[in-house]
């Protein structure tokens, strides 16, 4: 079966740092990612990688955080620097190969205080 597991996520103040990681397993994707989630808000896109290293990052994030993939471990990371409160959220990890859906994994809670 396809998972994949995050960690990583914990409570930071403003300026601090994280490393999150997700290990995939089951399938080898073409793209993967990292989607955030803040309560009352709708998910969105932090940051994707594929196979060659081409990367796309949010505006909101963009400058401060990396994403970064280890093919033979089959892992995905993403670097935050000089977090902020608006940052606080659950991030969840995404996995896509074509022809077939996005696969996700259950998320790790990031909070930023201030």
């Amino acid at each position: 079966q396809v998972q994949l597991v995050e960690s990583g996520g914990g409570l930071v103040q403003a300026g601090g740092s994280l490393r999150l990681s997700c290990v995939a397993s089951g399938r080898i994707f073409s793209v993967m990612g990292w989607y955030r989630q803040a309560p009352g808000k709708q998910r969105e896109l932090v940051a994707t990688i594929d196979r060659e290293d081409f990367t796309n990052y949010a505006s909101s994030v963009k400058g401060r955080s990396t994403i970064s993939r280890d093919n033979a471990k089959n892992t995905v990371y993403l670097q935050m620097n000089s977090l902020k409160p608006e940052d606080t959220a659950v991030y969840y990890c995404t996995g896509r190969t074509p022809p077939l859906g996005n696969y996700w994994g259950r998320g790790t809670q990031v909070t930023v205080s201030s």
